[in-house]
């Protein structure tokens, strides 16, 4: 791999990896339509710490605030009924689904999940049930013309289940082109969340889960056409990168639905397949180039 292979994919992960629309899936995709070789799920992983660098960096206050009320609970029963010791332990509970399939998959993770025609399928049902989603939780807001609006729920009232169903639809996001911000996101609108509480929530969920996979990878990175250099490289700029884009999203959410990402979703899906039945495109594509 080129620095400018790994300047170009590092962009690409900073900027995709917390919107709804599958870094994974567009860091393969970038390779293919490049002509370049897969970077491959440990290179992902591995620049995955960077925009989750960014994540702790963000929500920095609200991470050392849960973590602190974690760990005095353990030594104190009164703080247990305390909002983020129990985030602590939602967090916690979320990722065991994660980790548990992220192990059992690991080859198909590596192997069939990135076929183009999957990735394509991903993402325009994912965009469809995030579509749905965004559609109630829009509904619940603004009431109708025979109903009246519906009070979403925060974080305060998020539960062991509500968690674990989390964690499985973060789990989802193994396969490339489900994306695990557009699955747990999801997820939450459709348990009757708020997109600010959907998306927080996700963000905080997926740290764990990201940086101990991209620890497990280390022991991959620079072998193959993946050097040690570029990989770090890219990772450097997936942090720069996503911290901006973090930082605009959590904005944007606030008053604004994922109909665009929605949109964009099913049209590249859409894309792809066409280019793959035109024979312009392999499913394959990139995992012998280079």
């Amino acid at each position: 791999m080129s620095w400018f292979e790994s300047f170009v994919l590092g962009l690409v992960q900073g900027l995709t990896e917390f919107l709804p629309i599958s870094s994974s899936a567009h860091l393969r995709l970038t390779a293919a339509f490049a002509g370049w070789q897969d970077p491959g799920a440990a290179f992902t992983a591995i620049t995955q710490i960077g925009t989750e660098a960014a994540v702790i960096i963000y929500f920095r206050k609200d991470i050392g605030r849960i973590i602190s009320a974690w760990a005095r609970s353990l030594f104190n029963r009164e703080l247990r009924h305390d909002h983020d010791a129990q985030m602590g332990w939602l967090v916690i509970v979320g990722s065991i689904p994660i980790g548990v399939l992220g192990i059992t998959l690991k080859d198909a993770i590596e192997g069939p999940f990135r076929d183009l025609r999957l990735i394509a399928t991903t993402l325009i049902v994912m965009g469809v049930v995030l579509g749905i989603a965004d559609r109630l939780a829009a509904r619940d807001e603004t009431g109708g013309r025979h109903r009246a609006a519906k009070q979403r729920k925060s974080l305060t009232d998020l539960s062991v289940k509500d968690g674990l169903l989390y964690g499985v639809c973060q789990a989802m996001a193994l396969i490339p082109g489900v994306s695990r911000s557009g699955a747990t996101i999801s997820g939450g609108l459709l348990m009757g969340y708020t997109r600010e509480s959907a998306a927080r929530y996700s963000f905080l969920l997926a740290i764990p889960a990201v940086l101990a996979s991209g620890v497990f990878e280390l022991k991959d990175a620079g072998q193959g056409h993946v050097a040690w250099g570029p990989t770090v490289f890219a990772t450097v700029i997936a942090f720069v990168v996503g911290y901006a884009v973090i930082a605009w999203f959590m904005k944007f959410i606030s008053h604004k639905s994922f109909m665009p990402f929605v949109i964009y979703r099913i049209l590249l899906g859409i894309v792809l397949f066409a280019l793959i039945a035109a024979g312009t495109l392999s499913p394959h594509a990139g995992e012998t180039a280079g």
